[in-house]
């Protein structure tokens, strides 16, 4: 790997402020942190002050935390036929993005949404035509929305990189758009990276597709189910189904070199799960 900084970290709680979650990813020793700009399970959320972003800046340049990544909340669902969940969701959507972009947030990941029997054409056509109408509400914003692989759980649209490579193709302003990597997710949706040999033909695919070009963040996450199984579970580095070697792949691949990988890995543990999981990522690097 090149000598300069390792971008790696961990998703950082919000609590009692979301410049807490800077001086928090420091003493973990992250060098990237991924944020929920607000309560990731309520529609509401407490405005931002110019005070929490001043907060939140001198904090960054404290840390040297960068980038931060920002994460919308699970409520949120663009794919949904449902009318009145659709226009809450596009409206909270629009929040999350303004909030991202107060704070200088380049990238807001996304779950694409769950087309909840419609179809995967219908839900792709939603998600595409809400992206529009947000980009429309935001002219100007330099955070980019990251759509996020899914494991397919349900009715979930992205776990085939063509449903995001569909996504971006109807979406007018595709410069506004890029992609996080789940490596949970894409395993568990038949993405198999444990090997050199399935690793080089997972990213040539995804290349293919979408190009690598998009790919901005890497959630780094082993897998608590079998490749294919289309479950979301996340487990701690090494100690899931992709296992060491495919991870191993990962942090040695000068391509995401200044891409951030992070962690969502489960907190039972508190951070003490954290730091162990940082330290066997640094430690597969070569």
């Amino acid at each position: 790997m090149a000598e300069g900084i390792l971008l790696i970290g961990a998703h950082m709680s919000i609590s009692g402020g979301v410049f807490n979650s800077l001086l928090l990813g420091k003493e973990l020793g992250c060098t990237t942190i991924q944020i929920f700009t607000k309560n990731n399970n309520q529609w509401k959320a407490k405005e931002l002050t110019p005070e929490d972003a001043k907060k939140f800046f001198e904090n960054q340049r404290k840390t040297k935390i960068s980038p931060v990544v920002g994460h919308n909340g699970y409520l949120i669902n663009l794919a949904s036929p449902k009318e009145d969940l659709h226009r809450q969701s596009l409206e909270s959507m629009l929040v999350e993005l303004r909030r991202a972009e107060f704070l200088k947030l380049p990238y807001l990941v996304m779950h694409p949404g769950s087309h909840l029997g419609s179809g995967e054409k219908e839900g792709i056509r939603r998600i595409a035509h809400s992206i529009d109408w947000l980009h429309q509400r935001t002219k100007g914003y330099k955070v980019k929305i990251c759509l996020e692989t899914t494991a397919g759980q349900g009715s979930s649209i992205g776990h085939r990189f063509e449903h995001l490579a569909e996504i971006i193709e109807r979406v007018k302003d595709k410069k506004r758009l890029a992609v996080c990597y789940d490596t949970c997710h894409t395993f568990a949706a038949g993405y198999d990276i444990r090997t050199k040999k399935a690793y080089d033909a997972t990213f040539k695919e995804f290349d293919n597709i979408i190009g690598l070009s998009r790919l901005k963040v890497i959630h780094v996450n082993d897998s608590l189910r079998d490749l294919g199984s289309r479950v979301d579970r996340h487990q701690h580095i090494g100690e899931g189904k992709i296992g060491i070697s495919g991870f191993r792949l990962l942090m040695n691949d000068r391509r995401w070199e200044k891409v951030p990988k992070i962690l969502e890995t489960p907190k039972e543990g508190g951070t003490a799960r954290d730091i162990k999981n940082l330290k066997v990522l640094r430690s597969l690097v070569k």
